[in-house]
């Protein structure tokens, strides 16, 4: 199991549906984010709607980013399958393992974290999750981030991370974890301009990387208001590759 604590993951959230904040702030400027309780769909997912610029095209698109519950195991069995299959290095699963578990297990995965899947025009894009720390349920990890090849480049990650945030703000959480790879600088210059600074933690990945290699770093994002703090002038900037591949 991976070390530190934001490492081993409790099953402290419900399956009920979640009810979204009305009161965040929009991810970047720029962004028109809002937040409402699907209240009209099948699944009562949490529906929060996000106008993302795709930088591959002239246009402006509504991205949609859903906090599933037990119900929506398809969607996020889906979408997890395609990620291991076309990025199999950067998750600890394979995809036979995975494609190889039943429904309940899709459940049972889908309590015990809080998964965020982004769509655009009603496909899946991205996909991030949130868990919380056995040791401390103040201290939450996200983890699982990915964002399908077409979409890269498009915000799409930063809105998931903004979005797992700032759910694990309403939820009373004080800090977030996020490991990634000690060679990975894109990853790292992602995390570092939304504001995860490293932790001075470091593990030996369960599986090597072969552009990254084996070794991963702990970045930390406080969510504790700090009056005496000094504002990041780059906070809610994307950086210019746009966030990590994953």
């Amino acid at each position: 199991m991976p070390q530190g604590p934001a490492t081993r993951l409790a099953g402290l959230y419900p399956a009920k549906r979640l009810v979204a904040s009305t009161q965040t702030q929009p991810s970047r400027p720029g962004d028109a984010t809002r937040l409402s309780a699907d209240r009209a769909g099948r699944h009562h997912h949490t529906r929060i709607v996000v106008t993302a610029r795709n930088v591959r095209t002239s246009g402006m698109s509504e991205m949609t980013i859903a906090v599933l519950n037990a119900e929506d195991w398809r969607r996020y069995r889906d979408v997890r399958l395609s990620a291991l299959k076309e990025s199999p290095h950067s998750f600890t699963a394979s995809f036979e393992d995975e494609a190889a578990l039943d429904e309940q297990d899709w459940r049972d995965r889908m309590v015990r974290s809080l998964r965020f899947l982004a769509e655009q025009d009603q496909t899946p894009v991205g996909v991030v999750s949130l868990g919380r720390s056995e040791e401390d349920p103040s201290v939450g990890e996200i983890f699982g981030l990915y964002v399908t090849p077409h979409a890269r480049n498009t915000g799409v990650s930063w809105s998931l991370v903004q979005s797992a945030t700032d759910r694990a703000r309403e939820q009373g959480l004080r800090q977030i974890y996020y490991w990634v790879g000690t060679e990975n600088a894109r990853a790292i210059a992602f995390a570092a301009n939304f504001g995860f600074r490293p932790a001075g933690e470091r593990r030996t990945t369960r599986v090597v990387d072969p552009e990254f290699g084996d070794q991963e770093v702990a970045m930390v994002l406080s969510l504790m208001a700090d009056p005496g703090s000094v504002p990041n002038p780059t906070r809610g900037r994307v950086t210019p590759n746009g966030g990590p591949l994953r």
